[in-house]
């Protein structure tokens, strides 16, 4: 196996590290970027802990000059796979949703990837391979009440990708987006609560009636699920999957 870099946005906890962990176990090397430096070096740390190759950036997704420098900031070592995976949430009926924040979670959850992949695509090209992994969710597919901004992100990042897609179709580059259903981790630990308030229900009844009642197999998404699809587009039996929305749904868009 090739030994690839891998930079993993978000990367110091939850889905960002989870798949993070599970590339550096397959021998691929890892810069874990957040927008905090402390936690992406421990989380770094943990990972050399165990073995795997890891390194630390601070980045603000959100923050155009920054990315626009990181690849000279990461030189000589070049990004050979991005997993855009830094996200933020707000619940807020529309009438109350602050302007600003509407704002930042599009520039965190699109306009953020569109730069990264902008900022790396020149070296994909150059040695005429690369692999974008968007971080999407089931909210790149259907819609949620008092989620406007976060799922108007998600969705974008589909038509992103597609278009990109037409883009690097001459060379061994792809773009795709994971679209999971909700998956255990503190955003979503957070986002319980803040349905709980939203709905006037208990936080037990808004994991039972709102996010699991649309799946048929009633689980939440695992880590592991995440980062062995994101393992598998990395594989040259992935090399034509291209502009696709990979759904890990237990068969919620099924209905």
């Amino acid at each position: 196996m090739t030994k690839l870099n891998v930079l993993v946005t978000g990367g110091a906890s939850g889905i960002g590290l989870g798949i993070a962990r599970h590339l550096g176990e397959l021998g691929h090397g890892l810069i874990i970027a957040d927008i905090q430096l402390e936690p992406a070096e421990q989380a770094a740390k943990g990972l050399r802990d165990e073995g795997i190759d890891a390194k630390a950036v601070e980045l603000d997704v959100a923050n155009a000059q920054q990315i626009a420098e990181l690849p000279a900031k990461l030189a000589p070592q070049p990004v050979d796979v991005l997993i855009n995976n830094a996200g933020i949430q707000h619940v807020s009926r529309l009438e109350d949703f602050p302007a600003a924040k509407w704002q930042q979670l599009i520039n965190v959850m699109l306009v953020g990837p569109a730069l990264l992949t902008q900022a790396f695509l020149p070296g994909m090209r150059a040695r005429n391979y690369g692999r974008i992994i968007n971080v999407g969710s089931i909210h790149s597919l259907v819609a949620s009440p008092y989620k406007s901004a976060y799922v108007a992100a998600k969705h974008g990042l589909l038509g992103f990708a597609k278009t990109l897609a037409l883009e690097v179709g001459e060379q061994d580059i792809t773009i795709n987006t994971l679209c999971p259903s909700y998956v255990k981790t503190p955003l979503v630990e957070k986002q319980i609560a803040d349905q709980a308030r939203e709905n006037n229900l208990s936080e037990e009844e808004v994991v039972r009636k709102i996010m699991l009642e649309p799946m048929p197999k009633k689980a939440f998404i695992g880590l592991d699920e995440l980062a062995g699809t994101a393992a598998f587009l990395l594989s040259d039996a992935a090399k034509n999957i291209c502009g696709q929305t990979l759904v890990l749904d237990g068969g919620w868009v099924a209905r």
